[in-house]
């Protein structure tokens, strides 16, 4: 493992799993069969100060649900790639998308599938309980496991270090924080 705390100055960007990160890899089947899952505030409300505070970020997960997908976008994310069996080009396509370097992109996964990715990005992190294989490629391994406070974690750090981590809040009340808990597409 490097020392990662170098790599945090120049992440533009952050991409993540979803199952087994934001989450602890449970799922609960609701009555009209979408697959449900818990979420940490304080991981969403990291993510939602990273948004209002210009990063590009992106969900690439080989899971489907409705539920992911109206949790990210209420939270302000663009980029959300559902069924990502191989994440590798979904990641490069988000990258373009943004116009960002896959080097100034921070991900964070925790099983195989998401190995590919963490190979290529500018920064390779997981929760604390990723299989050993992640662990393995990973720049830095959060001291929280997955759905209680890695997401958090990694980006307070960035945040902190390229100085956006101060709560302003005519920015999280604003015209671009307004709206995003309804946001329907």
């Amino acid at each position: 493992m490097s020392n990662y705390k170098t790599k945090l100055k120049d992440i533009k960007g952050f991409a993540f799993d979803v199952d087994g990160v934001f989450t602890d890899g449970s799922v609960f089947v609701a009555p009209d069969g979408d697959l449900l899952r818990i979420h940490n505030a304080k991981d969403g409300f990291g993510l939602r100060w990273a948004y209002l505070c210009g990063y590009h970020i992106a969900i690439i997960t080989g899971g489907y649900s409705e539920s992911v997908r109206k949790r990210f976008e209420g939270i302000g994310v663009e980029h959300i790639y559902l069924k990502s069996r191989d994440k590798l080009p979904d990641f490069y396509d988000f990258c373009n998308k943004c116009g960002i370097s896959p080097k100034e992109v921070a991900f964070v996964g925790d099983d195989i599938p998401d190995i590919p990715i963490l190979k290529e990005c500018g920064l390779a992190v997981c929760p604390s309980d990723a299989v050993q294989e992640v662990k393995d490629v990973c720049d830095f391994v959060s001291s929280y496991p997955g759905g209680r406070g890695c997401v958090r974690d990694l980006i307070e750090q960035v945040l902190k270090i390229q100085g956006k981590w101060e709560f302003n809040a005519e920015l999280y009340a604003g015209k671009f924080g307004q709206g995003m808990d309804s946001n329907k597409k």
